[in-house]
């Protein structure tokens, strides 16, 4: 069975379910990053030649899939394993791996509860091993999918000291696999919900975001969002953002982040006129919000634009050179007072 690779990520990058394609000429490179390398094996009721899992299951069933691990090194290798719901996040790129992002309501089941697996497994020195990873599909049946993937990252020298200088920054590498679960083949029609529009940082920055879900069990693919921000009573666009190319993990959300373009956030009554399509779909609407006092404060102190163009209070620079400048002139006159007085009393006791 030919061996399949998946582009290895670093930290934080993003990667889609279009992604999990074979990239044989990193095959070297990703040996040595991780120490190991994988290869899915496809079951009887694999839909496609996919290099994930996309599997056509029945309700109730119980299923055993398996990846087999190679190691060529000469000490065994640890590598941890995590399964993850897909989600996504704020650039409207789903999220296969491990993350912080909140699930949606709309969400039944989960694949993080579908699937089970060893939180680790070990692969001898110039050896390989099986990883078997338990699936079991809710008992009803269930039209749509059930999607996530599951994260393999080399953990071998994991708390051991290091030979890096401190401070020195380390590459972390990782493998994601999809899984991609099925049971009819029922058309899902698309289908948005607008939750709530609400001020908050994006990357340190002031921001209005909004918050909508993908409420159905299917991806949301080649989505446009154009959002624009007016005062409650005006029609004058104050901020506007307009983003394309994005896509939905299925019963997930999005926090779509309108940056106010560094501005201060005022505190007031303000209007979000947000425009959302995808191919021949389209949903529209339009939402009252409100910012705080207290938020606008909040916010204000925190946005790394206003810090920096708050720069040096001067005011507060003038008011303490002076302060101190008052006080050596009290202490000055102070010890000099005193040191009268000393001289004065030695002076009557000489006299004596």
């Amino acid at each position: 069975m030919k061996k399949q690779h998946i582009f290895i990520f670093f930290l934080f990058t993003y990667i889609g379910l279009f992604n999990f394609l074979p990239v044989s000429t990193y095959a070297e490179d990703s040996k040595a990053a991780t120490g190991f390398v994988y290869e899915v094996i496809k079951p009887e009721n694999q839909i496609d030649d996919s290099n994930y899992f996309n599997l056509k299951m029945n309700p109730g069933q119980k299923q055993k899939i398996q990846i087999k691990f190679t190691n060529d090194f000469s000490s065994d290798n640890i590598v941890s394993v995590k399964i993850n719901g897909a989600k996504t996040n704020s650039n409207g790129v789903v999220e296969f791996g491990p993350n912080k992002l909140e699930k949606d309501a709309s969400l039944k089941y989960d694949l993080a509860s579908i699937a089970k697996a060893p939180d680790k497994i070990t692969i001898p020195a110039k050896g390989s091993t099986v990883l078997d990873i338990d699936l079991t599909m809710p008992e009803s049946s269930y039209d749509g999918i059930i999607t996530g993937g599951i994260q393999l990252q080399d953990i071998t020298n994991e708390g051991k000291k290091s030979k890096e200088p401190q401070g020195t920054i380390v590459n972390k590498y990782a493998y994601i696999i999809g899984i991609v679960l099925q049971e009819t083949d029922t058309p899902i029609e698309p289908d948005l919900s607008l939750n709530k529009v609400y001020p908050d940082l994006k990357n340190f920055r002031n921001s209005i975001m909004i918050n909508f879900s993908n409420t159905q069990a299917n991806f949301l693919n080649d989505m446009t969002v154009d959002a624009q921000i007016t005062k409650s009573k005006s029609e004058e666009v104050l901020y506007d953002t307009k983003k394309a190319g994005m896509r939905m993990a299925p019963n997930s959300m999005i926090d779509f982040p309108v940056s106010m373009q560094g501005e201060k956030m005022i505190p007031g009554d303000y209007k979000a006129k947000i425009v959302v399509t995808s191919g021949d779909k389209k949903w529209s609407w339009v939402k009252d919000f409100k910012i705080t006092n207290e938020q606008a404060d909040k916010f204000n102190a925190e946005d790394l634009g206003q810090i920096q163009e708050q720069g040096i209070n001067w005011q507060i620079v003038v008011g303490m050179i002076i302060g101190v400048v008052v006080l050596v002139v009290i202490v000055f006159f102070v010890v000099r007072k005193l040191s009268k007085k000393s001289k004065k009393k030695g002076k009557k006791k000489s006299k004596k």
